[in-house]
């Protein structure tokens, strides 16, 4: 089995408009260090045996500027603004001093170079001002943690003598706005000290979405307001309100700021895909995962996806000529996967189908099954895969699978199952592996692989589990003894929160 890893890499967008200047006064200030810190969170995943392989992926958070580690109080907004909940832009202004250094204008453009590590290099800054006393000349803006104590050092010095101009530091007032701070440093700035700040989002088309904590709800709409301020294209804040409902997979949520329209447009490995926001499920973190799992398959492949959304695996599955069954069970995915299928082109390549999971599966991809497996010839041999992302549930509906194609003809091969859950465990490649077996009934040591998604939660990871279907689980004819099995239902919030393994 091949093996494939990821890597999600989170990313913050942030905006910046040109800082204020104002005129000359005397100050000082500190030097420092620049510090890039870096997070990398990976799974144990220890698994008895040589049966399965966890891939990990890598999670980064963004790096910190020089200009905040060194001093965080130079570019922080003024202390009235600490506990503000209604955004006053006003309030947010402060001057702050920066060395400059006056160059006569037609020699601008040779000195920048030489001096690039010694500017001023915070974003959305201009570097080179006009002087107010002099229009021939233009003040250069200095890094204040690179200039110690207003002085420059024998290389900037050096530097400044190669064009004839003086070593002279003088001192500046500029005027910083709202626009000139980043949001992290807004929010940081406004919310309680020692408190988690939120600076990160999931980016749905116009929708910035996010998770606020119960500390942070008091600052909910300031919070909304400043990201559609500092982030082009968002027009619109949401949070979510309640967990994700285990039947239609969407959740309440509550408009923080902007536009209420929450039918939006998405970009997503080179597929494009429209949907309603707050009636179907779209998780813009799963984009590797779903780019994962379509470069597996293979021209004339077949692909059955049992919980099928608004269609990130179908759809890119059918523009590589797949031959794709897609299902959900909400008519609102269903809706929309329909759209998508039209806008993508692929509406002859993809069956589609409003059903519960389970039926789905005795059904459509039964009857599927049973009919391409005998047809697999020398020359044509494509691949059945069965994708099931639903996390909560789908490790329950692998039961479904048990006897499916009793007393049908066997074909040369089986199809392969990506099957996805959610674990708590502290070993949850182990986990989920377990509970697999336990729904299959049958041992899938030889043939399985688990891949780690992602980490959804403080000790809640989103795993992959991938393996090639035992014939004996789907062509065995059941026991006499055997009981049926108990009709499906919905599990609890209680249920699936915490998972007992076998001994």
């Amino acid at each position: 089995m091949n093996n494939f890893s990821s890597r999600s890499l989170w990313r913050f967008g942030f905006s910046a408009r040109l800082l204020k200047t104002n005129h000359f006064r005397t100050a000082a200030s500190n030097t420092s260090f620049p510090a890039v810190w870096m997070l990398l969170a990976q799974y144990p995943g220890r698994i008895p045996g040589s049966f399965a392989k966890v891939q990990r992926n890598s999670f980064f958070t963004m790096p910190e500027t020089v200009e905040d580690k060194a001093d965080p109080e130079l570019y922080s907004p003024p202390p009235r603004v600490r506990g503000m909940t209604q955004l006053d832009r006003e309030a947010f202004k402060r001057t702050i001093v920066v060395p400059v250094l006056k160059v006569q204008k037609e020699i601008i453009g040779s000195l920048l170079k030489p001096l690039k590590h010694t500017l001023l290099q915070r974003p959305g800054l201009k570097r080179v001002i006009e002087d107010p006393d002099d229009e021939n000349s233009r003040l250069v803006m200095l890094d204040p943690h690179k200039i110690p104590e207003f002085s420059l050092g024998g290389s900037e010095q050096e530097v400044l003598k190669q064009f004839n101009i003086p070593p002279v530091v003088s001192k500046y007032d500029l005027e910083l706005t709202y626009e000139s701070f980043k949001l992290e440093e807004i929010l940081r700035a406004v919310l309680p000290e020692g408190q988690e700040v939120t600076s990160g989002f999931s980016r749905v088309g116009h929708i910035a979405h996010l998770n606020l904590r119960d500390h942070q709800l008091p600052y909910r709409y300031l919070i909304g307001q400043v990201i559609i301020d500092k982030n082009p294209g968002v027009t619109s804040v949401v949070n979510k309100t309640s967990i994700i409902d285990s039947t239609y997979r969407n959740f309440e949520m509550e408009v923080l700021a902007g536009e209420s329209n929450l039918v939006t447009k998405v970009k997503e490995n080179n597929t494009t895909y429209e949907l309603d926001f707050s009636k179907v499920y779209w998780n813009p973190r799963l984009s590797t995962e779903h780019g994962r799992i379509v470069e597996l398959l293979k021209p004339g492949d077949v692909l059955f996806d049992v919980f099928a959304g608004v269609g990130p695996f179908a759809i890119p599955a059918a523009k590589k000529k797949c031959r794709v069954f897609a299902n959900d069970l909400n008519p609102e995915s269903y809706t929309w996967l329909l759209h998508n299928c039209k806008l993508n082109k692929v509406g002859d390549k993809i069956k589609a189908f409003n059903m519960d999971g389970r039926d789905f599966l005795l059904g459509p991809v039964r009857e599927e099954l049973s009919k391409g497996l005998l047809l697999q010839t020398e020359e044509q041999k494509p691949s059945f895969h069965i994708v099931m992302n639903l996390p909560a549930l789908a490790l329950e509906f692998l039961a479904a699978f048990r006897h499916l194609l009793a007393g049908a003809a066997r074909g040369a091969a089986l199809p392969t199952v990506h099957c996805y859950a959610f674990s708590k465990h502290p070993e949850p490649a182990l986990d989920v592996w377990q509970r697999a077996e336990a729904s299959l009934g049958a041992s899938l040591r030889a043939c399985c692989s688990v891949h780690a998604v992602r980490n959804v939660a403080p000790n809640k990871e989103m795993m992959c589990l991938s393996f090639q279907l035992p014939a004996d689980v789907l062509y065995g004819r059941p026991c006499p003894a055997e009981e049926k099995p108990a009709c499906k239902r919905q599990r609890t919030s209680k249920d699936s929160s915490e998972e007992t393994l076998p001994s």
